[in-house]
């Protein structure tokens, strides 16, 4: 899914265009045992509650594609009897009326879920009527071309409100403030079917973590059956040792500006598309090309490529990039730019010591005092 298609469902969870149908939901305290459950008809819910619910859903399919959102597909055994895909087409098709179904499913996360909180699992199904569009893109709300059958689970860790003084108008005075369970935003969830190509896709699902970092890998197998792609950091990790060991010695400051540089504006170039910039592994050798490689340091990027990711492994630009600086960083000093100023710094040699050197132009604060930077006549004169 992209940005647009994750946009077009999230903007479901409105009041005027919801298409839930049912809520259900089991709150489970931190030794895994299942306290309560709901089951309800969403819209028979208090207006209160409803709103409170739309943030929760609307959170969960928020964030960066490829980063806290990941688009992962079904292995093809999980789609025969007895497989992950294949329970979730079952608890989908039941419209969540099934309560075995449900049971099978709580005890599913329980079992693969770690955590010393209280948490909610939260399941909605809903039914989204996927207006047709005209050739200008306008949605045609008479015309739909197909419906959008969907569950969506988030699972919310459940914490205690923190301690204080609160008014009592009863007694007109302030006491101490009962403490209470709250509901909070979402740690992980999913989405299933995906919605690509503004269409349902079985074969895939979307899943969110609040985390980049923490992908739940002992939830993600065992409970969706589907293989979890290198995390943002594992990624960024994984392309700056491929660079480093394709390059060795000839892995200069030069270079990685250029590569840096060039990153920057195929996402600047790409920044109105719903698709994120993705690079697989021709895309990256072409990079490395591009920023001034020399052929024969690209002769063993096959096999430092393999040996450190696999083959078919990619990289979401914005995980690899640093969109918001450049920056150049030695054991005593960290010196942060604008990324796209990085013609302002270059190296030199300097009465035989390797330096950095940093154009100074206006606007010098130096401990936030504003300096005056003489030019060389000035400082001549001096």
């Amino acid at each position: 899914m992209n940005k647009k298609e994750i946009a077009e469902i999230k903007k479901q969870f409105t009041q005027d265009k919801c298409a839930i149908t049912r809520i259900c939901g089991c709150y489970v305290d931190g030794e895994k045992n299942k306290k309560t459950e709901i089951k309800e008809a969403f819209l028979s819910l208090p207006e209160e509650e409803i709103f409170k619910y739309f943030s929760i859903f609307r959170k969960a399919l928020s964030g960066t594609v490829g980063k806290n959102l990941l688009n992962m597909e079904f292995p093809l055994a999980t789609e025969e009897a007895g497989g992950t895909q294949d329970f979730l087409m079952q608890l989908r098709a039941s419209a969540l009326k099934d309560e075995n179904l449900l049971e099978e499913f709580y005890d599913k996360v329980i079992e693969n879920y770690y955590t010393v909180e209280n948490y909610l699992i939260l399941l909605i199904h809903a039914v989204y009527d996927v207006p047709g569009k005209a050739s200008d893109g306008e949605e045609m709300f008479d015309a739909s071309d197909e419906v959008y059958d969907h569950i969506l689970c988030c699972i919310c860790p459940v914490t205690l409100s923190k301690p204080g003084l609160a008014y009592d108008e009863t007694s007109n005075s302030f006491r101490t403030r009962v403490l209470d369970r709250v509901v909070d935003m979402p740690e992980i969830g999913f989405l299933f079917p995906a919605f690509n190509d503004r269409s349902t896709d079985i074969h895939s699902l979307l899943y969110y973590v609040s985390k980049p970092e923490e992908l739940r890998f002992d939830f993600v197998e065992p409970v969706l059956g589907c293989e979890l792609p290198l995390s943002a950091g594992g990624q960024k990790e994984t392309f700056q040792t491929i660079v480093e060991e394709t390059l060795g010695e000839a892995c200069d400051y030069e270079i990685v500006k250029n590569i840096h540089d060039k990153l920057n504006e195929m996402i600047e170039e790409k920044k109105e598309e719903p698709e994120p910039v993705v690079l697989d592994k021709a895309e990256v050798k072409r990079l490395l090309e591009y920023s001034g490689v020399a052929e024969d340091k690209l002769q063993n990027f096959d096999e430092k490529f393999e040996a450190n990711a696999d083959e078919k492994a990619q990289f979401v630009a914005t995980n690899v990039a640093n969109v918001r600086q450049f920056e150049v960083k030695t054991p005593d000093v960290v010196v942060k730019v604008s990324p796209d100023r990085t013609d302002l710094v270059s190296t030199r040699i300097i009465d035989g010591r390797k330096c950095l050197v940093i154009a100074l132009e206006s606007g010098v604060l130096v401990n936030g005092i504003a300096v005056h930077m003489p030019m060389d006549d000035e400082a001549d004169e001096e």
